[in-house]
């Protein structure tokens, strides 16, 4: 596999999948490491068309809602109970509970279910940064209603390739804007102009204030067409902008940076 860094979109409907478009879920790929980020229903196997479960490196969860995260249930039973020779437990990047969450469901007996044998669990807060291989997954709390949520940016070590941000569920918010500062590729949901959420034209804007140099919008709401989605952020953004399509596969290419602009920092909230 080559260094590249690219995104697969595994499924972006919402808030539930339907025929050929899964729920929200993304394999990322690059320097030679393969991070499933969000795990909506169907993308399991979506995912497969791709690389095994058992191979991936990571998994990154951006919220707790089950258009997000609900193919993790059966992602367990996969790599403990199936065909898969699991050589270590994966290691999990998500919200805080998301193993007590997992357990709950999985739990069918005196015993909780061993969901720490399937995924090495590593809660999220603002500010986390995981190192996946050359990559590194910068976390930063997002405006989701009242749930924990978080929105992510992916580089390689050095900043020598390409910047990926992805707003997971979020209204807009400054810390999403930062997140996606100077982005080469801001992949932000458009669900609508309800709380919690993007409207496609808000997208534009928060890409716009980010400096991001290309949108591609996901998470599009049943009421809107993704051409309309299209349409409607191009306005605001005023760039480059495509939706989502489940199956297409888009490289994350390094663009000129703009002299005397910086890179986010993590927070420091811990």
């Amino acid at each position: 596999m080559d260094g590249a860094l690219r995104i697969t979109v595994l499924g972006s409907a919402t808030p539930y999948p339907r025929p050929g478009n899964a729920c929200s879920g993304y394999l990322l790929r690059g320097g030679g490491v393969r991070v499933w980020v969000d795990a909506g229903t169907g993308t399991l196997a979506e995912l497969q068309r791709y690389v095994g479960p058992g191979e991936l490196d990571a998994v990154w969860i951006s919220h707790l809602h089950a258009d997000h995260c609900a193919d993790l249930l059966t992602a367990y039973y996969a790599l403990l109970h199936a065909d898969i020779e699991l050589a270590a437990p994966i290691p999990l990047y998500g919200p805080p509970g998301i193993a007590d969450r997992l357990a709950g469901f999985l739990t069918n007996g005196p015993s909780r279910s061993p969901v720490e044998s399937a995924f090495a669990v590593e809660e999220l807060y603002d500010g986390h940064v995981g190192r996946v291989g050359s990559l590194s997954l910068l976390s930063r709390a997002v405006r989701h209603g009242g749930l924990d949520a978080f929105g992510l940016r992916v580089e390689g070590e050095g900043g020598g390739g390409g910047v990926l941000a992805y707003s997971g569920d979020s209204e807009p918010c400054a810390a999403l804007t930062e997140l996606a500062r100077d982005s080469d590729l801001f992949l932000c949901e458009a669900d609508g102009p309800v709380p919690g959420h993007h409207s496609p034209e808000q997208a534009g804007r928060t890409a716009a204030e980010a400096g991001a140099a290309r949108l591609l919008v996901t998470h599009v709401g049943p009421a809107i067409a993704p051409e309309e989605a299209v349409e409607r952020a191009a306005g605001p953004f005023g760039g480059p902008v495509s939706y989502a399509e489940a199956g297409r596969t888009y490289e994350v290419t390094r663009r000129s940076r703009t002299p005397g602009r910086t890179t986010p920092s993590p927070a420091s909230s811990r």
